[in-house]
């Protein structure tokens, strides 16, 4: 980030120096941290065990930002695909990134759902699975379909994850 520097005693003479977004490791030892391009710390920077509850899994189809998912096991390979109430594909997990077919997806199998681009706005609310990887605040009522909580409205397209057991409807 242009601007974002800081001053270091190097050999004598004082040096400019910009601060790290990102650790490759050891080797990034006792560089000063700077917050990205959207204020917060690069998941990088933290130790080992703290940060997003994240697993790399690959897709079976393409995933847009906000998807729920469906963790599966496709013939002894861990699988992603979108959560569905239509056809009992449960929600585990969410992606806040574009994924193409057969890609490696980001799944957060905890924290908040950032990217959804639908119009969840009642904060408090508790929203549900939907069809195709989407949410709703009204929860299924179609017999065969899965009833599903997958957590609570924190905001304007904000979902704090915290998935329910499905119910099969009757």
């Amino acid at each position: 980030m242009a601007g974002l520097t800081f001053l270091r005693l190097s050999s004598g003479q004082t040096i400019e120096v910009k601060g790290t977004q990102t650790s490759a490791g050891a080797g990034d030892a006792g560089k000063i941290v700077a917050l990205d391009s959207g204020g917060k710390l690069d998941s990088t920077l933290l130790p080992t065990g703290v940060g997003a509850e994240t697993e790399t899994i690959v897709a079976s189809e393409g995933l847009s930002a906000g998807d729920f998912v469906n963790i599966y096991d496709n013939s002894g390979t861990r699988t992603c695909r979108k959560a569905d109430a239509s056809n009992g594909r449960r929600a585990h997990g969410f992606v806040l990134a574009v994924v193409e077919s057969a890609a490696n997806a980001t799944v957060y199998t905890a924290g908040t759902n950032n990217g959804l681009t639908i119009a969840v706005t009642n904060a408090g609310l508790p929203v549900y699975l939907s069809t195709s990887g989407a949410v709703s605040t009204t929860a299924a009522s179609t017999s065969g379909h899965l009833s599903q909580e997958v957590g609570i409205c924190v905001g304007a397209n904000k979902v704090a994850f915290t998935p329910h057991r499905p119910v099969t409807l009757a």
